[in-house]
């Protein structure tokens, strides 16, 4: 199994072979350093997995998906600091399968890389417990729920969607739009189903990838100030 390593971080390189070079059967493949050299890099030694801290410098979620459009055999392993609930959620939905934290047990980051090998998810427990902090099920985030099919959206959706990812209450969309609360429901429970989701966590997510509010205001944010 060839694992990529992917961190600006030399230390962190370092840290991450010394503990993955004690795996049997495994062997380091490359190094990244950044969006560039991921790519590249992913191409030549075309490796079964990466483990990548994708808020490191130099690193950005969307190389994940642009490497799995062309390569989808690759798993990618994150392992990162402090990230808040729907940054981890948008990474899963970008193409990571597996998310462990850099402070966890080595244990758990060796096993992570083991069973994403295997083809399997691995969260370690500080990422379910920082998901289930925010009323999350991990067993809601469909990973696959948006297709490359186009979804019918109307304006007054789109405006609907915005400001449920703003944080507005149906009571509050209603007077703004001047709508009743019964008719913002109807259009709630019609835009989960054209979008496939079953929360409001799955419409601050589309919200984000349709460019409607600013990824900047909710996600790749770590929840320290």
């Amino acid at each position: 199994m060839r694992v990529l390593l992917a961190d600006s971080n030399e230390l962190i390189r370092i840290g991450l072979r010394s503990v993955l070079s004690t795996i049997e059967n495994f062997e380091i493949a490359g190094e990244a350093v950044d969006n560039d050299s991921l790519m590249k890099q992913s191409e030549v030694f075309k490796p079964n997995v990466v483990l990548i801290d994708y808020s490191s410098p130099g690193f950005t979620i969307d190389v994940v998906n642009m490497i799995k459009e062309s390569q989808p055999g690759i798993n990618f392993v994150a392992i990162t600091q402090d990230q808040s609930a729907q940054t981890m959620v948008h990474a899963m939905r970008s193409g990571i399968k597996s998310h462990v934290k850099k402070d966890c047990d080595l244990q758990e980051i060796i096993d992570a890389v083991k069973e994403t090998a295997s083809g399997n998810n691995f969260y370690c427990g500080k990422i379910l417990e920082k998901i289930a902090e925010e009323n999350i099920n991990i067993e809601d985030i469909e990973m696959d729920s948006f297709s490359c099919e186009p979804v019918l959206i109307s304006q007054r959706e789109q405006e609907i969607i915005g400001m449920i990812a703003e944080g507005y209450t149906n009571g509050q969309i209603a007077d703004r739009l001047y709508l009743s609360s019964h008719t913002v429901g109807t259009h709630r429970k019609n835009i989960m189903q054209k979008l496939g989701v079953k929360n409001t966590a799955g419409i601050v997510l589309y919200a984000v990838k349709a460019n409607i509010v600013s990824p900047n205001k909710y996600l790749f944010a770590a929840d320290n100030p």
